[in-house]
């Protein structure tokens, strides 16, 4: 039974490193891909419209060839704020600068900011047509804005830039952002003399959350959904094998561990996907891996719907039910969904989320006290019978495993089991039917956008690591301190080391694990220790009885100093 739970640990270990695997299989970019991967083949030369749109005017003759008829004199910002966001617009392309979100921040504590500018990449909303000078000229245009709102506002908020030239240029873009949300429609039209031009709308890299630092996040990534499936891509395999994809797909575009950028229902799109790698924050940091992409809609001055915020579950609810399948539950999503709905209700009690995942774990320990309780007693009634099983299996030592013989001591065996009313797998079955919830707790503690940036005790965030290490180290101890109380079943001394080396090797794995998450595996430690001592307390002492070998058995004396064979001869 020792190596049943010895096999049930590791492989408790290999699940979870396996779930990790599936959970986020596909969007974790290397980290020595540090140049920027061509665009595909199919979409529309890239390189050349995103280096003529960052151009300034003093350096593209061709923006200055036609006289502009409708357009500013001068460049400037328009500032538009919600509830919810702080968004800057620039008359130069009428484009977006900036996408700060009010209530998620960063490392600085300032308003998380969603778009990065990076030369020789477009900024959100840049237009890309089949004409290079075309493209140059409405992305480097003054346009002609609206007047500065006033204060920050709770009702909708339209924008409209338009720029008209002498040569019969005309582009207009309208842009409709709602209140209290991260809703914003965007309808981009250009003309040459009255005929429609097809544009391409460009993002350029999305979703660069440079507060991320926790190497079990998701790296940011194409997303795809339709009607069938969700397609996650990453930047270092899908993409770069296939970058553009055609679809009527439900949403897509851009998401990482907290945020995304996509498009919602946009109709039949084409969707294009570039990896962007630019050096990190500091010299020893690793490049940061961003995807940038681009939608073209079939047909031209089409009203495309954009949602740019946060992976928070009621937040995408009130969008539609099958946005919260953008955030990444893994295999296990009917159970993490629940856990999740708890954690914030018992949040909204406790006020703090490190104390709410220990109010959460006592409550999900105390519903699994039965199932804890049934294997500890399963553990004790194998480690009373462990001397009978010893005599048995040495009574048959001699006998090869091929031998006929062998199977009458897994006859003895399970006579043995059955009289003692023990069954061998009651220990480990109660510890396999809690892997899904653990693997469920795994999921939403290092993909709940809740925990970003939560404090607890000497922890500031829950996301990241402990920045001086005491959690991994007392959830090794409290799991050497279980093993030590944990009933022995009779395994030889060699896998006895074994699974007291398992808290060494566990503390090591699991050092920079998000600090969330060893707080629940810390606690839970604690409390089935507990447990422990409380079925101690209830089913009492082991009463291990001693049995004798059998060689002493056929020397036992009967009488005047017979042995057993001399008396039974008699």
């Amino acid at each position: 039974m020792e190596r049943r739970l010895l096999i049930a640990i590791l492989l408790s270990v290999v699940v979870l490193y396996g779930f990790q695997a599936l959970l986020k299989p596909k969007l974790n970019g290397s980290a020595s891909q540090t140049t920027t991967t061509a665009p595909d083949a199919a979409a529309p030369p890239q390189a050349p419209a995103t280096q003529a749109s960052t151009v300034s005017p003093s350096t593209a003759p061709a923006a200055t060839a036609a006289a502009p008829l409708v357009a500013d004199t001068a460049e400037r910002e328009i500032r538009v704020e919600t509830s919810d966001v702080i968004a800057v617009f620039t008359n130069r392309g009428a484009r977006l600068k900036s996408w700060r979100l009010k209530h998620y921040f960063d490392q600085n504590g300032q308003p998380q900011e969603l778009i990065d500018p990076l030369p020789n990449q477009p900024l959100p909303f840049s237009l890309r047509t089949p004409s290079e000078s075309t493209t140059a000229i409405i992305n480097n245009a003054l346009y002609s804005a609206p007047a500065q709102p006033d204060g920050t506002t709770n009702a909708s908020i339209d924008l409209k830039f338009e720029y008209r030239d002498s040569s019969g240029l005309a582009s207009v873009k309208e842009f409709h952002i709602e209140p209290a949300s991260y809703l914003m429609t965007f309808r981009g039209a250009v003309t040459q003399n009255a005929s429609a031009v097809p544009t391409t709308i460009q993002w350029g890299p999305a979703v660069g959350d440079a507060a991320t630092s926790n190497s079990y996040a998701q790296k940011p990534g194409g997303l795809l959904a339709d009607a069938v499936r969700i397609q996650r891509l990453g930047a270092t395999k899908e993409i770069a094998k296939q970058s553009s994809y055609e679809g009527d797909f439900k949403y897509a575009g851009v998401d990482d561990n907290y945020f995304m950028s996509i498009v919602l229902a946009p109709g039949p799109v084409n969707i294009a996907y570039q990896p962007v790698s630019i050096p990190g924050p500091g010299p020893k940091d690793p490049p940061r891996e961003l995807v940038a992409y681009s939608i073209t809609p079939q047909k031209p001055d089409t009203p495309i719907k954009f949602f740019v915020g946060p992976k928070d579950f009621d937040v995408l609810a009130q969008i539609g039910p099958d946005m919260t399948k953008a955030i990444n539950f893994g295999i296990f999503s009917v159970i993490v969904v629940p856990l999740l709905r708890s954690l914030k209700w018992v949040n909204t009690y406790v006020g703090n989320y490190g104390w709410s995942i220990v109010v959460l774990t006592v409550i999900i320990q105390i519903i699994l006290f039965p199932l804890q309780h049934k294997s500890i007693v399963s553990m004790r009634k194998m480690q009373e019978i462990q001397p009978q099983m010893k005599a048995i299996q040495d009574r048959y030592a001699k006998y090869k495993a091929t031998d006929p013989e062998k199977q009458n001591m897994n006859k003895e065996v399970m006579a043995l089991y059955r009289e003692k009313g023990v069954n061998p797998a009651s220990g480990c079955v109660p510890i396999i039917l809690t892997m899904p919830l653990l693997l469920a707790m795994w999921a939403m503690l290092q993909t709940s956008i809740e925990l970003r940036g939560a404090p607890f005790l000497w922890i500031r965030d829950l996301t990241l690591r402990d920045p001086i290490y005491v959690t991994p180290v007392l959830m090794g101890l409290t799991q050497f301190w279980q093993q030590k109380i944990t009933p022995a079943t009779g395994a030889d001394p060699a896998q006895q080391k074994m699974m007291m080396v398992m808290p060494v090797v566990m503390t090591v794995m699991f050092i920079t694990l998000p600090a969330g998450a060893l707080v629940y595996y810390t606690v839970s430690n604690l409390l089935r220790i507990g447990q422990q001592y409380l079925t101690n307390s209830i089913i009492g002492p082991p009463n291990v009885r001693a049995v004798r070998p059998p060689a002493e058995r056929r020397v036992k004396r009967v009488g005047g100093g017979k042995t057993d064979a001399a008396t039974n001869k008699s």
